[in-house]
C-alpha cells in the first residue's frame, strides 16, 4: 500500500478543502455565512436575529477534555461578535477503557464550563466506541448576534492593523506539559511545569474576554481563533477569507518564556503550534491604539503584528533584509514531532 497517498495528521489541504466545500449545498437563502476557508463559523437568518454555528472536537488529549471542547467552540463564536447561548456535545468514548468515573469527570468539566461562561446544556449523544484509544468529543456552540454587530473574517481591508492578544502557542504549551510531562524532564523544574501545564488556565485558552474588550473598545473589522497550525496557518486562513495580502513581523509576535523554551527543546516552531488563547484581530489603523490599550487594562497583552495590504491572498513577513513569503503549515507541529503516534 503507498503510504504516499494518506494524508499526515492535521487539516486537509486547504486547495482539497476548498474544492469540497465549493460543492457544499448552500442555496438557502437563510444561510448568510456558509463553509470556506478561514470562516470557521455557520451564520443562519432566523427573523432579525442572526444565529451562529460552530462544530469543534477534541481529538488530541484525555486530561481536561471537557474543558477544551467547551472553550474550543465558544472561541469561534466570539470571533463573529455573537454570544454564546447553548452547547450540545457528542462523546465517543473508548471500548474497554470507559468507566462510570472517567465519564462523570468529562461531563461534570462541560457543566461547569458552560455554567461559567452562562451557556445551557440542550443536547447531544453519547456512545462506547470500537477502535478508540482515547476518548473523542465533539461540541456545537451556537451563539445570537444582530445584523448589524456580525464579524467575519472577509472584513478584514487593506491598512488594517493586525494585532494578536496574549501570544502563542498557550495550548501547545497546556497540552504538552499535560500530556507529555515525561518529554520535557530536564527542561523544566517541577514548579515551571506545573505552571505550563497550568497555561490552560492562566493565561487560558478563551477569548470570549478578548474579543468582547476589543469590541467594546473600537471598531473591529474581522477576529479569527488561530488554532491547530498556530498563529500561521491562522494568518493564511484570514488572508484567504479576506481576499488580502498579510504582511507580519515575526519578531514582534509573543511567546511566552515557558513556551519558548519548551518550543526550543522539542524543536517545534511556535508560530505553527496549536494556539487557542491567542486572538487575531483586523482593526482599521486609528483603532489600533484605542483597541490594544483597552485590552491592556483587562489585563490582556496586545501586541500589533503587522498590517493587511492590496494583494493576492498571501502572508508575508519582515525579515533582515526585505521580506519573504511565511511558509503555511503542511501540520500541526505537535503532530509533526509526535511523527506517527496521533493526537489530533
Amino acid at each position: 500500500m503507498d503510504m504516499e497517498k494518506f494524508f499526515p495528521v492535521g487539516k486537509l489541504p486547504a486547495p482539497l478543502l476548498a474544492r469540497l466545500l465549493a460543492k457544499a449545498p448552500v442555496e438557502d437563502p437563510a444561510v448568510l455565512l456558509g463553509p470556506g476557508i478561514g470562516l470557521d463559523c455557520a451564520v443562519v437568518a432566523v427573523g432579525e436575529t442572526l444565529l451562529v454555528y460552530k462544530s469543534d472536537p477534541i481529538t488530541f488529549t484525555t486530561d481536561k477534555i471537557g474543558d477544551y471542547l467547551v472553550q474550543v467552540n465558544v472561541n469561534d463564536i466570539a470571533t463573529t461578535g455573537a454570544v454564546p447561548r447553548w452547547f450540545m456535545v457528542t462523546l465517543l468514548l473508548p471500548e474497554g477503557r470507559t468507566t462510570v468515573d472517567s465519564v462523570e469527570t468529562i461531563i461534570d468539566q462541560i457543566y461547569a464550563a458552560c455554567r461559567h461562561i452562562n451557556v445551557a446544556v440542550i443536547g447531544g449523544h453519547t456512545e462506547i466506541t470500537q477502535g478508540l484509544e482515547r476518548p473523542i468529543g465533539v461540541g456545537t456552540m451556537i451563539g445570537e448576534v444582530s445584523r448589524d454587530h456580525l464579524i467575519t473574517p472577509r472584513g478584514a481591508a487593506p491598512h488594517d492593523r493586525i494585532l494578536l492578544t496574549k501570544g502563542v502557542p498557550i495550548e501547545a504549551t497546556a497540552i504538552l506539559a499535560r500530556e507529555f510531562p515525561g518529554m520535557l524532564e530536564g527542561t523544566l523544574s517541577r514548579v515551571e511545569l506545573e505552571q505550563a501545564q497550568n497555561f490552560l488556565h492562566d493565561p487560558g485558552i478563551c477569548v470570549l474576554r478578548d474579543a468582547q474588550v476589543a469590541l467594546q473598545a473600537g471598531r473591529v473589522t474581522a477576529m479569527h481563533d488561530p488554532t491547530e497550525g498556530g498563529v500561521a496557518t491562522a494568518l493564511w486562513e484570514l488572508a484567504e477569507a479576506s481576499g488580502c495580502s498579510l504582511y507580519i513581523d515575526p519578531a514582534v509576535v509573543v511567546v511566552p518564556p515557558l513556551a519558548a523554551r519548551i518550543c526550543q527543546a522539542l524543536e517545534l516552531d511556535p508560530l505553527a503550534a496549536i494556539a487557542s488563547g491567542a486572538l487575531l484581530l483586523t482593526v482599521p489603523p486609528e483603532e489600533a491604539a484605542a483597541i490594544c490599550s483597552a485590552l491592556k487594562e483587562e489585563g490582556i497583552p496586545c501586541t500589533e503584528i503587522g498590517e493587511v495590504q492590496v494583494g493576492a491572498p498571501s502572508v508575508w513577513c519582515k525579515t533582515p533584509t526585505e521580506r519573504a513569503l511565511l511558509p503555511r503549515p503542511k501540520q500541526d507541529e505537535i503532530a509533526r514531532q509526535q511523527n506517527t503516534r496521533c493526537y489530533f
